[in-house]
């Protein structure tokens, strides 16, 4: 199992290579930016030459061409066990206050008119405190804020004894067992003596 991720991981890592800058401390190699959005890129997606309109693309989810305060929640990240210990509300608030600045006519979706409309009106994403915005599930998160950092695609499985190795690798384990217990279930025969009276047919 671990062997097989190992592959996928240097496959993904051979596959971005021209737009990611692998195998260090990103937040080191690049100085801050003011924009949420070039600081997000660089962190969650290792790219440092965008434009807004492939911004708005790739986090446009479903491609339908505007954005729903779910997509603007997922983008930031605000479901992300990282911001777990966040109210509901401050997260609510924070979908609002982007709505404000990129959705003037309250229309409830971000459209990509008027997305670019405010990008050329000198508008920007604001940072709400809530990171760098992780939107991707375990493996890729795993990848990109530690794997590419601390590890390469020469790797061996005998090195990856970080912390956040072992407890990536132990949810895999994890969830193959209980991908087992259930195939086991789903195979076992049901035996008429063991069934109750109640739920039989009469």
């Amino acid at each position: 199992m671990v062997a097989q991720l190992l592959g996928l991981i240097a496959g993904a890592l051979a596959l971005t290579s021209s737009v990611v800058n692998a195998h260090g401390s990103h937040a080191n190699d690049n100085p801050p930016s003011d924009d949420w959005a070039t600081n997000h890129m660089r962190e969650e997606h290792h790219i440092d030459a965008f434009d807004a309109l492939s911004f708005f693309t790739l986090h446009d989810y479903d491609s339908s061409g505007a954005w729903t305060p779910d997509e603007v929640r997922k983008t930031y990240g605000l479901d992300d066990e990282t911001n777990a210990g966040s109210s509901e509300a401050r997260k609510q608030e924070a979908v609002l206050a982007v709505f404000k600045l990129f959705d003037p006519q309250n229309t409830g979706v971000i459209t990509r008119d008027s997305w670019m409309q405010g990008i050329n009106a000198g508008t920007r994403l604001p940072d709400l405190g809530f990171g760098p915005g992780h939107h991707g599930d375990d493996e890729y998160e795993y990848e990109i804020h530690h794997f590419e950092k601390y590890h390469n695609e020469y790797t061996t499985e005998e090195e990856l004894t970080h912390p956040e190795d072992i407890e990536h690798f132990k949810k895999h384990d994890e969830e193959e067992l209980a991908e087992l217990r259930l195939q086991k279930m789903e195979q076992t025969q049901v035996v008429d003596v063991n069934i109750p009276d109640k739920f039989r047919r009469n």
